[in-house]
This record gives C-alpha cells, structure tokens and sequence, in this order.
C-alpha cells in the first residue's frame, strides 16, 4: 500500500520538525516537503501534489487562512490546521479555516520541551491519516443547494405536528463546521422549535462557532447555558468539554450541561444529547446526525425511536458526507428515516416542522 504523502507548512522550524518525525514515526505516512510560509507552501503543493497539508496559522510572508484559501480555490487538498493555544484570536481563524475547507485542526503543544507531545502524537497520526481519506472538493455539493426543492420522506411530512412542539437536534464531528454552515445559514428565522448541536470540539472553539454561524444567520446560534429555557428560532451549540442534556420543566424544556465522564471518548457526546431528548415528553423530535468519524449518535437514536416511533431520523448521506463515519453507523442501527445530500437537509427540516 503506499504511503500518505504528506507537506508539512510551518513558520517554527522546531515544530517542522516535530511534526516531520511524529508522522514518520507512523509507517503509513512519509513527509515529502517542509516549508517556512504559506506561499513557500504553496508552491511545493502544487509541484508535489501531497495527499494531506498540515498548515500552521500564524505565519509570516503569508498566513495560513490566505493559504488555505488559495489551496481551496486552485488545488482543493486535505488540509489539517496546526493552531497555537487557544487565543480568542486563534480559536476565531481556526473556525473560519474549518468552515472554509480545512478538515481539522490540532491544537499545538504549549512549549519546546512539553508532556503534551506525547498526546499530540497520537492525535496528529490519527487526523493526518483520516484527513487522507476525506472526499473533496464539496463544492458540487454547495452549488446543488440551489438547483432543486427536495421531496420530502415518505410518510413523515406530516409526522413532526403531532404535538405543539418540535425540538431539532443535530450530532457532527470531523468536517461538522463546514456542514453545520450549509445547514444553519439558511434555516429561517421563524422556524418553529429550537435547534440543539453537538460538534466535538475543545472547550473555547465551540464559542467562536456560535459566534461564527450567528453572523452569517437569520436564527440565532448562542453556545447554551445550563440552566436557560430554550425558545424556538434558537440554536444551542454544546460547549466543548461539557455535555449538554434537555430536560422537562413544567410545559418548557431546559438544558442541563453537565462535566460527566466522556462518552464515545468524547463530551460533549452525541449520544447524550440524543438519550436525554428520548426522556422529553409531548414534543416532535427531529434527530440529524452529520459527518464525522466513529459511531457517536447510534445508541441515543436506539433510546429516541424506543421511546417515540415517530422521531425522525435524518443521516447525511455518503454522497456528501466528509467522513461517512457516524451516519454510516446511524444507518445501520436500521432506525433512519432518510439519508439526506448536506445541501437538501435545511430544507428537510424546515418542511418537516
């Protein structure tokens, strides 16, 4: 089998190195190339034609979102970005570069001579190697949002006005961002239940998500508090490192966040959110789950079509999905109501509720 090929853009040359003897330290992957800026990057892409980038952000000359712009637009490539410690600054331009294309980001370890590299280790292998099998470009994804009205599943159009109230909620990991962008910005702003999202992300970027998706939306996306009331026309994003729960008060629902153990190795986790929407009684419930790797989001669909036969289950089809991963194995629990291309699923739910 050969060998992902990977080009290594950073402005430290101790983290060039780093990085360069991380992945080499895997069999499956040789570093081709390094390069000190974005447009030294640049060049060696597109003579080398790499399988993965790993492009720092913060760099002189040229930076990485103007590179990872330039690569989206003349040479569309895997692209793992390589961030600084979480600065508000860094956690806003690390979510733009996962919303504009890139598959995934690292979080850099802290200093020269760290205990965190032992832990980047394993996580860089593993994203280099999944961002090497990711489908690009989506671009022909994005351009069909606007072709043609999806039908709706067979049987449910009429399934979500059982009861007065609906709740949306949506799971996503690898590719998430870029997804939850489609989706998001094109819900209406009157649209009738209250959207719930867990995207595996650290503490500290979940923010910048929220905060990202508002501006370019007509609904309002907040990171959730624990304890608030939650309203139709408004999207809750879990904050990273906490699980985010509903629960019935009275008529309302509200949401809890809690810092119980991971689940799936993750919080917050998919499943949570789903098997606590199982236990919220007299509403429609509308479960999507996007792309990402793992399984996350299966057992808690089991908990909602156990507790409510009519829950609609959405899995983004492989056609789109960046990693066919979790809605992979949400198809195969055999309880999915329809597999959806990305640019049809914000009209999927606007017509079902």
């Amino acid at each position: 089998m050969s060998k992902i090929r990977v080009i290594i853009i950073d402005d430290s040359a101790f983290m060039r190195k780093v990085i360069s003897d991380i992945l080499t330290s895997d069999n499956r992957m040789e570093v081709i190339a390094t390069a000190r800026n974005g447009e030294d990057g640049i060049n060696k892409v597109k003579k080398l034609q790499p399988d993965v980038v790993t492009l720092d952000i913060h760099m002189p000359i040229m930076d990485g979102i103007t590179a990872l712009r330039e690569l989206m637009n003349s040479n569309p490539i895997p692209v793992v970005m390589l961030s600084s410690a979480a600065s508000e600054d860094t956690t806003i331009k690390t979510v733009q570069a996962i919303s504009s294309g890139a598959v995934d980001f690292i979080t850099k370890p802290s200093g020269p001579i760290s205990i965190d590299i032992e832990t980047m280790k394993q996580e860089i292998i593993s994203k280099v190697i999944t961002a090497s099998k990711v489908r690009l470009p989506l671009q022909q994804q994005e351009e069909r949002a606007k072709e043609k009205p999806p039908s709706l599943p067979t049987g449910h159009a009429r399934a979500l006005t059982k009861f007065a109230q609906s709740i949306v909620a949506i799971g996503t990991s690898t590719g998430g961002p870029r997804a939850l962008q489609q989706i998001i910005t094109r819900l209406p702003k009157n649209i009738k239940a209250p959207v719930f999202i867990v995207q595996h992300m650290p503490a500290g970027f979940t923010k910048s998500l929220a905060e990202r998706l508002n501006q370019k939306s007509q609904v309002t996306v907040k990171e959730a508090i624990h304890g608030e009331i939650v309203k139709n026309g408004t999207v809750y994003i879990a904050p990273g490192d906490l699980h985010m729960k509903l629960k019935s008060i009275g008529t309302s629902v509200a949401i809890e966040l809690t810092k119980e153990k991971a689940v799936n190795g993750h919080r917050p986790s998919v499943d949570v959110l789903f098997t606590s929407l199982a236990n919220v009684k007299h509403v429609n419930k509308l479960a999507v789950v996007l792309t990402g790797m793992g399984s996350d989001g299966s057992n808690g669909i089991k908990a909602l079509k156990a507790g409510d036969k009519d829950t609609v289950v959405i899995a983004e089809s492989e056609e789109s999905a960046v990693v066919y991963g979790m809605p992979k194995a949400a198809v195969r629990t055999n309880l999915v109501t329809k597999e959806v291309v990305l640019s049809d699923i914000s009209d999927f739910i606007t017509k079902l509720l």
